[in-house]
């Protein structure tokens, strides 16, 4: 057990210096997109399936509420929370849609499009990322090694540099959103100082 989790901890920490060093000027770029979205009366859609989901209600809620600093509430939304909407959606559409008709619905030019896919190739997330280019908003994906059919869709791609293991790249999401959750709010707490 002891030799798992110490070759755990170092395959994390190996997939962390990688990313530091592929996307540290792409993750100031998400930030500045961001940052103009909110200076501008703007916001953020985030969505993602599974964990992903799941790390789109973490966003939304740290920039809805705080991370670290009081600042103003920041309009963010994961698009997965609504069971209504998701499940109706699925249900006269198909699953693919689920994310892209709220796209559709809640977007508008001068919002981000923040979608979230270990693969890159997660159907939803690429039509809603294709929908949110329709809609005149920036785009955002944060994916594995490469950004599968995300890649071509985002203004920023923040691909993890992993390949085929998951638990790593969700762990380095988890850095990267954090580091885009205080560049954001500090760059907001100031303009209001």
């Amino acid at each position: 057990m002891i030799e798992t989790i110490r070759k755990r901890f170092d395959e994390t920490v190996g997939v962390l210096r990688l990313t530091e060093e592929h996307l540290s000027g792409r993750i100031a770029q998400a930030a500045d997109l961001l940052v103009h979205a909110f200076r501008n009366g703007g916001g953020v859609l985030v969505f993602g399936n599974g964990g992903s989901a799941a790390d789109a209600q973490h966003i939304a809620g740290e920039l809805v509420g705080r991370f670290l600093l009081e600042r103003r509430g920041l309009r963010a939304e994961a698009l997965s929370t609504d069971t209504s909407v998701l499940t109706s959606l699925a249900n006269d559409y198909d699953y693919e849609r689920v994310f892209a008709r709220q796209i559709q619905a809640k977007g508008r030019s001068g919002d981000v499009a923040l979608g979230i896919t270990t693969s890159g190739n997660s159907a939803n997330v690429v039509a809603a990322l294709r929908a949110a280019r329709e809609c005149g908003m920036k785009t955002i994906a944060l994916t594995g090694g490469g950004g599968g059919k995300c890649a071509l869709l985002a203004d920023v791609l923040l691909d993890i540099p992993c390949n085929g293991a998951t638990p790593r790249v969700q762990e380095a999401h988890t850095l990267v959103y954090h580091i885009l959750c205080e560049l954001v709010e500090a760059a907001i707490a100031a303009d209001e100082r």
